[in-house]
This record gives C-alpha cells, sequence and structure tokens, in this order.
C-alpha cells in the first residue's frame, strides 16, 4: 500500500511538474504582405515578416513551407529567447509565371503554443508592355 501511495505522489507530482513548465509563444507584427503591382520586368519581389517570442522559453522554428515552388521563405533558425525578435523573408519569383493577382501562403511550425502559424503574401504582377 505504501508503495501505491508513493507512485500516486510522484504521478501527481510529474503531473503538476509539467503543467507548470514554460511556454515559447509567437507574435507577428502582420502576417499579410501586398506587394501591390510590380512589372514582370523586375518579376523577383522580396518582404520581411518580424515576429516576437513573447513567452518565458526560448522560440524555435522548426519549419517553414510555401505553398509552391515559386515562393522562398528564409528564417532564423537559432532559438529565439523571450522578449527577442526574429525575421522570416519571404521571396516570390514571378519569372515564368502568368501576369495577374497571386496570393501564397507560408506555414511555420514551431514549438510556440500555437504550434502552427500561416502567413500569406500577394500582389499583383503586371505584363511586360503594360503601363
Amino acid at each position: 500500500m505504501k508503495k501505491i501511495l508513493f507512485f500516486m505522489t510522484l504521478l501527481v507530482m510529474g503531473v503538476s511538474f509539467a503543467s507548470a513548465q514554460t511556454n515559447a509563444d509567437i507574435k507577428f507584427d502582420k502576417t499579410t504582405h501586398d506587394f501591390g503591382k510590380f512589372s514582370e520586368n523586375s518579376p523577383v519581389v522580396s518582404c520581411t515578416f518580424t515576429f516576437t517570442n513573447i513567452g518565458d522559453a526560448p522560440l524555435v522554428i522548426h519549419q517553414a513551407v510555401a505553398s509552391c515552388g515559386c515562393t522562398v521563405p528564409e528564417y532564423t533558425k537559432e532559438p529565439i529567447m523571450p522578449g527577442k525578435k526574429g525575421t522570416i523573408k519571404v521571396t516570390y519569383n514571378g519569372t515564368g509565371k502568368y501576369p495577374g493577382h497571386f496570393k501564397k501562403s507560408i506555414t511555420l511550425r514551431t514549438n510556440a503554443k500555437t504550434e502552427m502559424v500561416r502567413l500569406y503574401i500577394e500582389g499583383d504582377m503586371v505584363a511586360k508592355d503594360a503601363k
């Protein structure tokens, strides 16, 4: 009986410890960027999303995946300490794409309270001969 009580006590202490653990949390300045109109003559455009770790543990971005190969995310690889900032640079390459409106997404997987965050870019690539 004493062994059972001892193990139950350890179990309760373990659950209490687990619930008291700290978490990273991510907050973006913005989650959408509109490039507006840009020419097919200069089809590569980039923007930077800035985020802050508003949690109380280091924030790690495990993965950043774009919705297509024409969009490439680059992100801060090292852990972001609580209160510090990091960036995600997103480059859209419209070379060989039809002019017009586009909207792409970048899915981030992190160790934050909200493990998955989606960022969006959009714009209008105007044909070379259009003014």
